[in-house]
């Protein structure tokens, strides 16, 4: 929790940085704080069973790496004596413990954690997955934040990570409360520099805040808010408050009802600070005195220490052994995570080959460091194409001597600083492809020289054409129809035949001879008298119809002309067809108005072909 109120009190000095702020540095992460949060986002029974707080602590660490941020994660130890009553208040709210009230205010000693809680095993399950990053974890002597505030302190780390605000009072610089992952990812930033020069508040003045509006330490004063607390603190100076706290008490802040009844703690509470306290109150003033020294003097490994040395080591990245953790905590196949995190490590060593180049040119090195004799290597091995990932501009580029991962897209500017000479490359190649595509309309210069001087005749051409093709389909309507009125002659021809044929029979003197019976002459206006004069090898049957082999060589005639006509015509308009398409297809780079009309040519004549295949 911290310092009650704090956080408001700080508002005016947070600041939002994008994540980029992190690139090249190093931050101290309280790691109890962060699972906190992640297990906040789903406390689900699923949840907890497939470990969706572990993904999120995974994904934080592979996003600083890429940024090439280093980290060194810092658990709790035991409980500090001081805050041990604050703890089981805690755990008696929510698990009902009966209260210790035989342990008096100041003695308590620091509590030995639970190491068997499920907390306990969600921060084991973190340190394992860490330690295959790379990523070693510092386990405090007490308050995990109080250890990163040293650090911070003594320059050891660039930031702090932690939502508990008493890490200002330990002495931390530079705080991170949140971090957002994703599109438009950023960090919360809050800086002791500006919390002394906008609220006129420093470290002193805050643990005197902490001591009037409570905190894991101390319950604070009853019926004080943080705007009071604030103008009092100021009032008495950031240089001299915590001597005359610790001398006086807190006698200087006026109660409002003026009331010099002084309370005192009952047993197995935190100090309650009275209002009035004074030299008359020794018990009192011993326990500010606790808090106060809890605060500027925290149990913490030294910075010299060899177990700080241990932690700020780095460690190499065991691809094998977070392929089998993967699979174990999260049941991912081992190219899943390849996917997530080889990516993320090649981010990082072009960004660390970045600072070698940035280096040589401040101490006056000209020349690029793939050029000189050191032991480094560009680990980008080319360009393969520009990208563009969230409006930010990006290179595909393929690695070297990275098992397991080809290629991956990285920020443009990145590549920039690292190598730019593979830029150089890439763009001359790009270069040289746009050359090459030119040359090959080059080649066809003289012919589209020609066309276009000839580029009147075109469309006289293209009129031609038209008109030919009407011609043609006139011609082939016109000889349809002579065909149709010669087929009508014929018949007229053979219908007169057929009659003088029969006149004919009728006026032959062989006629009194004839013995058959004509049943059916009378529909021709013959009487039945006249039947015996026609002889039987003369009788003409005038109900059937009359033999047309006239006719039937004049129509075979007539459809071999028509096939032959046809043939024709297909062949003309193939002919058409291809002169068109050749003209069209060579008239790519003219004006758009010839290309339109080459499409409305090259459709009419496909639906003439349509129309005379039919």
């Amino acid at each position: 929790m911290g310092v009650k109120y704090l956080w408001e009190v700080v508002e005016p000095c947070k600041k939002r940085y994008p994540l980029d702020h992190l690139q090249n540095k190093r931050v101290c992460v309280d790691l109890s704080c962060w699972m906190v949060e992640l297990h906040k986002v789903n406390q689900s029974y699923c949840a907890t069973k497939e470990k969706v707080y572990l993904r999120g602590f995974f994904h934080r660490l592979r996003a600083l790496i890429a940024l090439n941020c280093s980290i060194i994660l810092v658990s709790d130890g035991s409980i500090p004596g001081i805050k041990v009553p604050t703890y089981r208040r805690r755990l008696k709210a929510r698990f009902e413990v009966a209260d210790d009230g035989g342990v008096e205010p100041g003695k308590e000693t620091s509590l030995r954690r639970n190491k068997g809680s499920e907390f306990s095993c969600m921060i084991k399950e973190a340190k394992v997955i860490a330690s295959t990053l790379g990523i070693l974890c510092l386990d405090g002597v007490e308050e995990a934040e109080a250890q990163c505030a040293l650090l911070n302190s003594e320059n050891l780390c660039d930031a702090c990570f932690s939502s508990d605000s008493d890490i200002f009072l330990f002495g931390a610089k530079t705080v991170y409360r949140e971090i957002c992952l994703g599109e438009g990812g950023y960090v919360v930033c809050y800086e002791m520099e500006d919390i002394k020069k906008k609220l006129g508040l420093g470290r002193n003045s805050l643990i005197a805040l902490a001591l009037l509006l409570g905190s894991d330490y101390s319950q604070g004063v009853r019926g004080i808010r943080q705007e009071k607390a604030c103008e009092i603190v100021r009032s008495v100076g950031e240089n001299v408050i915590l001597e005359k706290v610790s001398s006086e008490g807190l006698a200087f802040v006026k109660n409002k009802r003026n009331s010099k009844k002084q309370i005192r703690p009952k047993k197995g509470t935190l100090p309650l600070v009275a209002v009035n306290g004074s030299s008359h109150d020794p018990e009192g003033l011993q326990e500010i005195k606790e808090v106060i020294d809890a605060f500027m003097n925290p149990k913490c490994h030294n910075a010299d220490s060899n177990t700080v040395s241990r932690a700020l080591a780095e460690f190499t990245f065991q691809r094998t052994k977070l392929q089998e953790i993967c699979h174990q905590f999260f049941e991912w196949p081992s190219e899943k995570t390849d996917e997530y995190i080889l990516p993320k490590i090649a981010e990082r060593n072009l960004r660390r080959y970045a600072i070698l180049q940035s280096r040589s040119t401040e101490v006056g090195v000209n020349r690029p460091l793939h050029k000189l004799q050191v032991p480094e290597k560009c680990p980008v091995s080319e360009i393969i194409k520009t990208r563009k990932v969230q409006g930010r501009e990006c290179f595909e580029v393929s690695w070297n001597d990275l098992e397991g991962l080809e290629t991956s897209i990285v920020p443009a500017d990145l590549v920039e600083r690292a190598c730019p000479e593979k830029i150089i490359e890439f763009k001359e190649k790009m270069e040289a492809k746009k050359k090459k595509k030119k040359k090959k309309p080059k080649q066809k210069q003289p012919k589209s020289k020609e066309k276009e001087t000839s580029s009147p005749s075109k469309a006289s051409s293209l009129i031609e054409l038209s008109l030919q093709l009407q011609q043609i389909d006139l011609s082939s309507t016109s000889d349809l129809a002579t065909s149709t009125i010669e087929e009508a002659e014929q018949e007229k021809e053979q219908q007169k035949s057929k009659k003088h044929d029969y006149l004919r029979l009728i006026d032959s003197p062989a006629k009194e001879n004839s013995s058959i019976g004509w049943s059916t002459i009378g529909k021709f206006g013959v009487g039945s008298s006249s039947y015996s004069f026609y002889p039987e090898t003369e009788v003409i049957d005038l109900i059937s119809p009359c033999p047309e082999a006239r006719s039937r060589n004049v129509s075979r005639s007539y459809q071999e002309q028509k096939s032959q006509e046809q043939k024709c015509l297909h062949h003309k308009l193939e002919n058409v067809i291809e002169l068109s398409d050749s003209e069209t297809d060579d008239d790519d780079d003219d004006d758009g108005e010839h290309c339109r009309k080459a499409r409305e040519l090259r459709m009419f004549l496909q639906n003439i072909r349509k129309d005379v295949i039919r």
